[in-house]
């Protein structure tokens, strides 16, 4: 059953006319009908006496409309209480997140929250991926969306959203680096890299590389994963990206997914922030949003 069988089980217990029920409910007589015997088979009991005439309530039937009014009556009061702690809501909430994050999912969840908080207000910092985790480690904002690293501060807590390749790409137009990329067996001493400066990204690739005993060749060490797209796609060489930034980026025609094996492991990308903050009414509210939003 569901609030809608409750409230046309109502108006028919009140109006006793399969008829004017469904008028009242804008739907069909056979629509009632069904519902009410969708609730008999669950019940397991007649909540109507029916003849050619006259429809009146059992027992069990007078029982069950105490029931439903109370139901639908404290579904009523929890719905206006939630729409005032959400309207008298407000204060500032800081984010941080990479400018990819910012118009990738962080567009429709800040949507569904304003929705929900109007009062809140959003200062969202924007900055290296890399920095994500820092960032709300040393509670310079209240929540960042960061890849989880591999092992989380016990002072944070982590709700992951997605799952993010990692993949190494190539420029898509003829030159040395294209070149040594085509080979049978890539010598990836000699393919130029442009790497991260820091973060998770590097901390993978690194680990990638030693599995072979490869020291690579680095051609730049940049900072933000969009730099790396953008200089792979002008040809100084290859990178290693989340598959994220590539599917956003204006130049992503201009390189190539490079396969390799084994794979990277892949990026869990969500929300961050000191266990401490959790207590807290908007970061609290910021979890909950999320976690409607992944269900939705």
């Amino acid at each position: 059953m569901d609030f809608k069988d409750l409230s046309q089980f109502i108006v028919l217990s009140e109006t006793l006319h399969y008829g004017h029920a469904a008028n009242k409910c804008h739907t069909s007589a056979s629509t009632i009908s069904r519902m009410v015997q969708r609730l008999e088979d669950e019940l397991a009991d007649r909540l109507f006496e029916r003849d050619r005439k006259d429809v009146r309530l059992t027992q069990a039937g007078a029982e069950f409309k105490e029931f439903a009014v109370r139901t639908l009556d404290q579904y009523q009061q929890l719905k206006r209480q939630l729409h005032t702690q959400a309207s008298e809501l407000q204060g500032e909430l800081s984010l941080y997140c990479s400018v990819t994050a910012s118009y990738s999912f962080l567009s429709e969840l800040l949507a569904v929250f304003r929705e929900r908080y109007p009062n809140v207000d959003i200062r969202l910092r924007t900055g290296d991926a890399a920095q994500a985790v820092d960032m709300a480690l040393k509670g310079e904002v209240d929540i960042a969306i960061a890849a989880r690293p591999d092992q989380l501060s016990s002072r944070l807590a982590f709700k992951p959203i997605t799952q993010v390749p990692l993949s190494f790409i190539g420029p898509n137009q003829p030159g040395a680096v294209t070149e040594a990329l085509a080979q049978a067996e890539v010598d990836w001493k000699n393919v130029p890299m442009i790497l991260s400066e820091s973060g998770l990204g590097r901390v993978r690739v690194e680990r990638w590389f030693k599995q072979f005993g490869i020291k690579p060749s680095i051609y730049g060490q940049v900072s933000g994963h969009e730099a790396i797209v953008a200089m792979v796609a002008l040809g100084f060489g290859a990178g290693v990206v989340p598959e994220l930034v590539l599917s956003s980026s204006p130049m992503a025609e201009k390189v190539r997914i490079l396969s390799v094996h084994p794979e990277l492991e892949p990026f869990s990308v969500g929300l961050c922030a000191l266990n401490q903050h959790l207590t807290h009414p908007l970061v609290q509210a910021f979890w909950q949003v999320s976690e409607d939003w992944l269900k939705a």
